[in-house]
């Protein structure tokens, strides 16, 4: 589509149970990702386009390293892998783990599960052998496929803690794992498996995906997601990215987390599109030599991978010419204006924010295609989404903020099709999510006259001073203006008279020193800028913050640490970070 304006005009409330009500009805009851991903473009011109072009890391020395698969050479490597799954006795239900680097094999594990109705649950490569056995316990991962190398490093000193695990995939084997009973090797196991086409008649609310996302406190929570979703997939990726048949299309995100599944896997092959897989870890130089070698022709990346382009250089990005690049939208954090205003003066490039959560299994506001950019601004809902700001609930009655500025938490109204189904084995948490038939997200917001969302911070990060409730992110991004600021983040902290003061934390450019003159210098901007009740009263500068290794800043960690409290769940913490 040209723009996404028409697609506003025939969304309406009922527009996205109506959608799964059609898909159920074209497909004789049946409602499967693999589907509608693969299956469905086998008849049309899309069977012999390119689904999955990989980039290996020996690239661009090695130029023969491009490895391409058309959606029916998909296809079939997914019928081989459910077949596979099937001669071993896995059944419907049943749970996949993935630990993989980011190869072509990785996708069809997924695709191959997602065929058979195994519930696909992908794993973070760079997780430690901790954080895995948490996941798995919880998920009573069945299978886990993996490299030799990761199950070596990472699963094999917990191998005797997993009961439910009965088959470990491992794709490199060299003959070295071969005293583990449970290990096959992938490549001979799909090599020799049946290629006939097979598809498991899985429901709309046939469980999917699972997907484990942090908590303040305790363990990662499972967050439970059926096939239906695929729906929401589809659709919002041509709404909110963009996306269209023959696009090349490169999501940034690794599969072992929820963007790299929902928009990295399953929403381009739903909408034809050429999924790009680079194998390689973030280069700058190398970023900017695959947009414009393989002329991507959008783009989904997040705020922390921009501020890392950033630091690399002025001269670096406007070395290249990105002109073929039709869209680019961010998610992960919120993209602060500087960021947008780098990119737009340093890659000629509007970037596009993005809001969603694990939970929501899609993206909830945006700014389309279609919209006006407001920079700060995460845009407006996905049309036929039903999306408010909650002041306060009790005993069923809830008030709304409905006056522009007005600060609320995120509710989106429950039973679109990407909804999650509930959090593994934890009903209670689960019910405790919702008020009514609102889901609360726990993220603060406010809205302008036209219907844009901003972005004010988490429940948990916004600060109470002097009687004025302050949002992180608004602090952080004025703090981003000043010239020798990279990265910023804010946290409370205990005062006797204002209830809390705001203490920010600063990562800065290379070639600024870390002197009390510097710290001056930054103070004076932000209450020039913000005024003396809401600037920082105190800046510490730190060499990293503390992030998630889907790029989110942990402030609570911050916070917790600075004040001596409980860390909670650090398994997603990227393991460069040490205290501040």
């Amino acid at each position: 589509m040209g723009s996404a304006k028409p697609f506003q005009n025939i969304v309406g409330k009922e527009f996205w149970s109506n959608e799964v009500t059609q898909l159920m009805h074209d497909n004789h009851g049946v409602v499967n990702i693999c589907q509608e991903a693969i299956d469905r473009h086998l008849t049309g011109p899309l069977r012999h386009a390119v689904a999955i072009r990989y980039i290996d890391p020996s690239w661009p020395k090695n130029p023969q390293s491009i490895q391409e698969m058309t959606y029916q050479e998909l296809a079939t490597e997914s019928y081989k892998m459910a077949n596979a799954l099937k001669s071993l006795g896995v059944k419907k239900g049943d749970v996949l783990f993935t630990l993989s680097p980011r190869i072509p094999e990785l996708y069809i594990a997924a695709m191959g599960a997602l065929r058979m109705g195994v519930v696909f649950s992908p794993l973070f490569s760079a997780f430690g052998p901790e954080p895995i056995l948490a996941r798995m316990k919880k998920g009573k991962g069945k299978i886990l496929f993996s490299s030799a190398s990761l199950f070596r490093k990472k699963v094999l000193p917990i191998l005797g803690s997993l009961p439910f695990l009965e088959h470990i995939l491992l794709i490199d084997d060299d003959g070295s794992l071969e005293d583990i009973k449970k290990a096959i090797n992938f490549r001979d196991l799909i090599r020799t498996a049946d290629p006939s086409p097979i598809l498991e008649p899985t429901s709309p609310d046939d469980v999917a995906l699972l997907h484990f996302t942090s908590g303040t406190t305790g363990e990662p929570k499972g967050a439970v997601h059926v096939h239906q979703a695929v729906v929401y997939h589809k659709i919002s990726g041509r709404f909110a990215l963009d996306l269209r048949p023959q696009d090349v299309f490169w999501c940034t995100a690794d599969p072992g987390w929820v963007t790299g599944t929902s928009y990295g896997i399953i929403s381009p092959l739903c909408n034809g599109a050429t999924l790009l897989i680079d194998g390689a870890e973030f280069n700058p130089a190398r970023w900017y030599e695959i947009l414009k070698t393989f002329k991507v022709d959008v783009w989904y990346t997040a705020p922390t991978a921009m501020r890392m382009l950033m630091r690399a250089g002025d001269d670096l990005a406007k070395s290249y010419n990105f002109s073929h690049v039709r869209f680019v939208a961010s998610v992960g954090e919120p993209l602060n204006p500087e960021v947008i205003e780098w990119a737009q003066e340093n890659l000629h490039l509007s970037l596009h924010d993005n809001w969603w959560q694990t939970e929501t299994g899609g993206i909830i506001i945006c700014n389309d295609s279609g919209l006006d950019l407001r920079p700060g601004s995460m845009g407006r809902p996905v049309p036929g989404l039903e999306v408010a700001l909650i002041k306060a609930h009790q005993g069923g009655k809830i008030t709304f903020a409905t006056e522009p500025g007005e600060q609320g938490e995120i509710a989106i109204r429950k039973n679109w099709p990407s909804m999650f189904k509930g959090y593994l084995d934890n009903p209670e948490r689960y019910a405790k999510s919702f008020v009514g038939d609102w889901y609360l997200s726990g993220d603060v917001a406010k809205r302008d006259n036209d219907g844009y969302f901003w972005f004010v911070g988490r429940q948990d990060d916004v600060i109470k001073t002097s009687g004025h409730l302050i949002g992180p992110f608004e602090v952080e991004s004025i703090l981003m203006e000043h010239p020798a600021v990279l990265e910023s983040a804010v946290i409370g902290i205990p005062d006797p008279v204002a209830g809390e003061m705001i203490k920010a934390f600063v990562v800065l450019k290379k070639g600024f020193a870390s002197t009390q003159e510097q710290k001056l210098n930054i103070l004076s901007h932000a209450r020039i800028h913000l005024g003396v009740a809401i600037a920082p009263r105190e800046i510490q500068f730190i060499d990293n913050l503390p992030k998630t290794r889907s790029g989110k800043i942990m402030r609570r960690l911050l916070k917790a640490r600075e004040l001596g409290l409980p860390e909670g769940d650090l398994s997603t913490l990227e393991s460069n970070y040490g205290a501040p």
